[in-house]
């Protein structure tokens, strides 16, 4: 059951990461640690680990829920980073970093609560027989 529409919105915040991979390679706030490189691979692992457990939706909602305190902590993270860069710029000139985890947040969220529906649906359904 890969086609729910819980999928597309997990896919969505995998989007998130790997856009945040590919545009946070000029983040250096804890020096030559590659800490953006590493939390979108583990976000990204951890996103296709809860679509492929479709199955077993409370590791799901587990899954997203530890993936949505790693895109909360780099949201942290990367307002900080863009708030103590020098030169003056004006905050929404300086990069576009913090939206993606923001994007897959909410991305996360809108998916817990449809594979909460799901879960209620066949918990209904066991009743009845």
């Amino acid at each position: 059951m890969l086609q729910r529409i819980q999928t597309v919105w997990i896919f969505l915040s995998l989007l998130g990461a790997v856009f945040l991979f590919i545009t946070g390679q000029d983040f250096s706030l804890f020096g030559p640690v590659p800490f953006i490189s590493v939390s979108c691979v583990a976000l990204v692992l951890l996103g296709f680990l809860s679509i492929l457990s479709y199955k077993e939706r409370k590791r799901q909602i587990l899954l997203n829920n530890i993936s949505m305190i790693i895109n909360a902590l780099l949201l942290g993270l990367l307002a900080y980073w863009l708030l103590t860069l020098p030169g003056g710029i004006d905050f929404p000139e300086k990069g576009i970093e913090p939206i993606f985890p923001l994007i897959s947040v909410v991305g996360l969220l809108i998916a817990n609560m449809y594979i909460r529906k799901d879960d209620r649906l066949v918990k209904s359904v066991d009743r009845l027989r």
